[in-house]
């Protein structure tokens, strides 16, 4: 008797370059999941709630990117309580008919992070987080998780980063509010510099960030390094990129959907790294 098909994907808009295929279809192959298949759907905030009712049970479960990570914590039966403190699913799984949601991505920082080495909360050692939205609310939640005792959030408007403050105040953290263009005057005490921002919108701060002497989190993974990284690094500071946060979230969530601890991490960073390598030599 063979195997029950089990079907899970990725939603997010947009959704067309995620790099979760690759590292969940090779979690499936090591593991000997032949009968698993992992796609990538294109949905919007408005299109969750039809896409949930319609799938049938032969889904295991889901990872979401952005923009659904909020609007998914009313569509799901139970709700872990990091997702609800966070304030935003990544992942739901499908068991029995209900929808639990989680949330993987502080995981995935807690893990990029332990694995390189990098450490907060002692003296001299702040932590600085570059951006306010939901990436920042896991990176607080993250440091915290680490044993951070306070962080700043630099933000381009400081009004609208109340609620990533709230996140890090339900985890213990002391946030204090500043805004980009002065973040050079915070850095001096950093001992960690967690950057949350899009694409090339951290490049000014490279060369402010790299003379701190501070360790750098740049969640970005593609194009990789940024010039912010690249900076860093030639200052001799630490760097840790995005794609060792997205191998560990995606590490989790394989875990949650499959009910299985022998996730193959090597296995899939292997893919991972593989095909963005991939992608570079095409741009």
């Amino acid at each position: 008797m063979g195997e029950t098909a089990r079907r899970a994907a990725v939603l997010g808009a947009p959704i067309a370059h995620s790099l979760s295929p690759v590292l969940h279809r090779a979690a499936y192959a090591a593991m000997g999941l032949d009968a698993w298949s992992y796609a990538a759907v294109e949905c919007d905030e408005g299109g969750l709630a039809g896409l949930l009712d319609g799938l049938g049970p032969e889904w295991a479960g889901l990872s979401l990117t952005m923009p659904l990570k909020r609007v998914a914590l009313d569509l799901v039966d139970t709700v872990s309580d990091l997702a609800v403190k966070v304030g935003g699913v990544n992942t739901i799984v499908l068991r029995d008919g209900r929808r639990h949601g989680d949330n993987t991505d502080v995981h995935g920082m807690v893990a990029a992070l332990t694995e390189a080495g990098v450490t907060v909360g002692g003296p001299d050692a702040g932590a600085v987080v570059l951006g306010g939205g939901a990436t920042a609310a896991s990176a607080l939640a993250a440091l915290a998780a680490l044993g951070a005792a306070e962080a700043v959030l630099a933000v381009r408007t400081p009004e609208r980063a109340a609620e990533t403050v709230r996140v890090g105040e339900r985890f213990g953290l002391a946030v204090k509010v500043g805004t980009l263009d002065r973040v050079a005057g915070e850095l001096p005490a950093a001992g960690l510099v967690v950057s949350t921002l899009p694409g090339r919108a951290a490049d000014a701060f490279a060369a402010p960030v790299a003379a701190s002497g501070a360790a750098l989190f740049d969640v970005v993974y593609a194009p990789w390094p940024t010039a912010l990284a690249t900076a860093v690094e030639k200052a001799g500071g630490t760097v840790v990129g995005g794609f060792p946060m997205l191998l560990h979230q995606a590490v989790r969530q394989v875990a949650l959907m499959t009910g299985r601890d022998d996730v193959p991490v090597a296995a899939m960073r292997a893919a991972g790294e593989a095909e963005l390598a991939r992608r570079a030599r095409l741009a």
